[in-house]
């Protein structure tokens, strides 16, 4: 006989607990801090901090994508999940490339005389 979980029950089992998603939103928080900290104090020169913020976005997006949304955790969850995240991120990848592409275009086009 096989035994059906209920709603709560498939939570419990699919997501994080509270412990895991405090130390995510911390995680989150103290990234936010240190980038907002570091535009506002201005310690580096503007390239350098440029880099340093992306560099903690992709930090604070890493940090998400594990406690949060819990992409590659464990094997016995369903991989629902890390299907829908990988194609949202080939549509915005398909966006970006595209808009670049456009107005590159659109850049040669509609102005000839100054392209190199």
């Amino acid at each position: 006989m096989t035994h059906e979980l209920n709603l709560n029950e498939i939570k419990k089992e699919w997501h994080g607990t509270l412990k895991a998603y405090s130390y995510g939103f911390l995680g989150c928080l103290i990234l936010t801090i240190i980038s907002f900290s570091l535009v506002i104090t201005r310690p580096f020169s503007e390239t350098i901090l440029i880099y340093t913020i992306i560099a903690l976005a992709i930090m604070q997006a890493i940090v998400q994508l594990l406690f949060f949304l819990h992409i590659g955790q464990e094997e016995s969850k369903p991989r629902w999940e890390s299907i829908v995240f990988c194609f949202t991120l080939l549509i915005l990848i398909i966006i970006v490339i595209g808009s670049l592409w456009i107005m590159h275009d659109l850049n040669h086009r509609m102005m000839p005389d100054m392209n190199p």
